[in-house]
Order: C-alpha cells, then structure tokens, then sequence
C-alpha cells in the first residue's frame, strides 16, 4: 500500500465518526487505584483479594469478559467497559450519553454494581492523580505483554517518566463528538491550548512515590516526560492548516511498540505505524495506532480530552459538564476560540511550566486561570448544577489537591475514603 492509501485509510476511520449536532453525545472514563483502606497499599492483581479475584466476582453477575491465558483483563457490557492497566489500576469507561442526568444516572447503577465488590475486602476504589501510598517499584505489572512490551521500548526510547505513567497515574478523559472536520480543528485547537488550565484546575495529585509533592500539576509533568514523540501536546494542533491528514501522518510517523498479530501482542519496538500498515491497514490496526499514542488529546472517531487528574464525585462531573459545554456550546466554544487566538505550541509549553510552581494562580494574559476558569462556568447553561461544586472551589483559590492535603494533615485514612467511590455510593 502506498503512503497516499495509508493516510486515506485513517482520515476515512477518523472521518467515520462525525455526527450530527442532534446526535452529540459524551462519555468519559476514570482510573480508580484499588487500595487496601488499612494500609493505604495498593491492592496488587494475583493473589488473594487481589484484583483478579474481583473482576471475576463482577463476570459472575452476567458481564462479558476478556482474558489473556487464564487471566481476566476485562469487562464489558451496554453500559460501561472495565479495563486494567499495568499496575492492576481499575479503568471504568461509562457509555456516552446526550445528557449529563443520563450519564450520572448510568455512573450511579454501574458503581452501585462494582462498588459493594471491594466494600466486602475493606478496599476502596481510590479518585485521586497518583498512587496515594505504594511506589511503582513496589509495584508488580499485571500478566499482559503488551505492558510489558511497553516498558520495554520505554526505557530504551523514552524520557525520564513512563513508568510512573503506567504504574502511577490516574486520570479522568472525556470524550467529545465533532461533525465535520472544520469543527474538529476547532475543537482540537481549543482542548489543546487550554491543556495547561484543564491540568491546574482538576490537579488531584498529593503523594508521589509516598512523599508529599511539593508543586502542582504531577501528572502533566509525567507526561510532559514520558515520550515526547506520543505524549503532551503535539505541536502541528496549533497550525492553521490543520487537517485529518496532518494527524494521519503523525500517527504513521509514531513507533508502533506491538501489534496484535495471529492472536497474541507481538513487540515491534521502533517499527513506524507505515512500515506496519505495508502489511495490515485494517480498522483494527488502525484503532490500535491511534490508541497507542497519549497525547492531552487524543483522537479516533470523537476527540479524547485527557488531562483531568481522576477527582471524586462532585468534581468529576463537573470535570465532564464543564468540557461538555466548553465545546458543545458554540457561545462558549467561540469565546475560548477567542481567547487562545495567539497560542502557539512555544507559548504553552512555557505556560505549562509556570503552573507546575503556581498552579491555578499563573496568569494568562490578564487573570488568573482560577479566574478565566470562573468566567468561562458563568457563561454555562445547561448543565450549571453539575459544575456549580467546581465554582465554589475556585472561588476559594482551591483545587481537589487542596481539598485532600487538608483532609490528609489530619487522617490520611479519611482523606483516601473522602476521594473513592465507596464514599460517594455510600451516600446515594
């Protein structure tokens, strides 16, 4: 195949997926660490209690599910998938909705299902951006080559992070719909300059490798270095040409790592996506490719917003209510348009760096982000009730990480069961 009939087979995959405004829908998905509410420990993936276990505690309720060999890797049904990443965290992805009430109504049933699972083995689905206690050397990865695959290829063509990424990270992504491609560049321009605002304000990242972390925005620093050729932000988002195609050619450029090949993940290292897709340009490889890249924002057939830390209920749904508007309501879309006119990939790497020291109080042009964050949930209609707890905590200058140092200094257990999901299924 040649390089033209590559790039058209992912633009056609991409392009696949518009939809019409009437059909915008939402969705979003969260990495829960899964600790021990006694130790503060990490709960690992194999033995006794151990995660395995769990998830096939929740197969026996009538759920499908994947394994590789005889491990269990998954869960799916209609309304949410389960997924495991490398250091047995527990990745809950609910099915995309018109309407927020829809989604909470959904998160509501499904976590009400899960919950009680770890509540039996005094063990809480953890809601905070990093490991809470445990260290990732502590940490075993789960029996998937794929992980293995990659830390393979990480340490010997990555930055100074992945690890912590895989073993160490937890997020909150929310995924956007887009109907043709000029609104897709709109949108994509927009999520990517606001990274480092969308970074401060849901930073829920206290403890790092079992010390308190002295500056803001952890996460984006691991990403920051992880690999620089598939993490961050790519610099072609802020181009005026920006295209399908440019995002195409990306792709084809990257490292492939593995590939899924005669039923099992095959390493492949530095291998380009063009050299793989000579041989395989299927929808599945071409899935694969765009998944095995971690940008801030990510795209397959909706756009991937990815830079929330994982928060607890009310603030992640204000997380997904206030991404929801920020580019479903043109008015709002148009003024953040606006606003980031002039950025450029230069400009926001140098403002990313400003608020791992000042977080929410770095300045862009005349404010605050606290303050740019405010006027933006003012201009929020629809889904005011969701974002509203979001409000509140701005106007105190405050972010989850502020909530949960406070709660920590005078119980770190109570601070880790205030961020889990146990709590809030507990009171609904």
């Amino acid at each position: 195949m040649n390089y033209d009939k590559k790039i058209d087979a992912i633009v056609n995959y991409i392009k696949s997926g518009e939809k019409s405004v009437d059909n915008f829908k939402v969705g979003f998905e969260v990495e829960h660490f899964i600790i021990n509410f006694e130790s503060m420990e990490t709960v690992h993936y194999d033995g006794e209690n151990g995660v395995r276990q769990s998830l096939m505690e929740i197969e026996e309720m009538g759920y499908e599910a994947s394994y590789e060999g005889e491990n269990i890797m998954g869960l799916s049904a209609d309304e949410f998938a389960i997924s495991i990443e490398p250091a047995a965290q527990f990745e809950v992805a609910f099915a995309a909705k018109k309407t927020m009430d829809e989604l909470f109504d959904n998160y509501k049933e499904v976590m009400g299902k899960i919950v009680p699972v770890f509540d039996k083995k005094n063990q809480l689905l953890a809601e905070v951006g990093y490991q809470p206690k445990s260290k990732i050397d502590d940490l075993p990865f789960i029996p998937k080559k794929r992980y293995k695959y990659m830390a393979k290829y990480f340490k010997e063509y990555a930055g100074t992070h992945p690890i912590n990424m895989m073993k160490g990270s937890g997020s909150l992504q929310v995924a956007i719909d887009f109907k043709d491609e000029g609104d897709f560049k709109k949108k994509f321009f927009v999520s990517n300059a606001i990274s480092a605002f969308l970074y401060s304000i849901f930073d829920n990242a206290y403890i790092f490798e079992g010390e308190v972390y002295p500056k803001h925005n952890l996460r984006q620093t691991i990403w920051e270095n992880c690999d620089k050729g598939r993490t961050g932000v790519y610099p072609f988002a802020f181009d005026k040409d920006l295209s399908y195609k440019k995002y195409a050619e990306k792709i084809l450029a990257t490292d492939s790592i593995f590939i899924h090949k005669n039923g099992e993940d095959i390493y492949t290292g530095p291998t380009p996506f063009e050299e793989i897709f000579d041989e395989d340009s299927s929808d599945d490889m071409i899935y694969h490719a765009l998944s095995i890249v971690f940008p801030d924002v990510r795209l397959k057939k909706y756009i991937e917003v990815r830079m929330p830390d994982n928060v607890p209920y009310p603030y992640n749904f204000a997380a997904v209510a206030l991404i929801k508007n920020m580019f479903y309501d043109e008015d709002i879309l148009d003024f953040l348009y606006e606003l980031f006119a002039d950025m450029t990939y230069e400009k926001l790497q140098i403002l990313k760096e400003k608020t791992v020291m000042q977080g929410i109080d770095t300045i862009y042009k005349d404010k605050k982000i606290s303050e740019w964050m405010l006027e933006i949930i003012e201009m929020i209609k629809e889904d005011y009730k969701y974002v509203r707890p979001l409000e509140e905590l701005l106007k105190k200058d405050q972010t989850p990480k502020d909530i949960y140092e406070s709660l920590y200094k005078q119980d770190s257990k109570n601070a880790i069961y205030q961020y889990s999901a146990n709590k809030f299924i507990k009171e609904n």
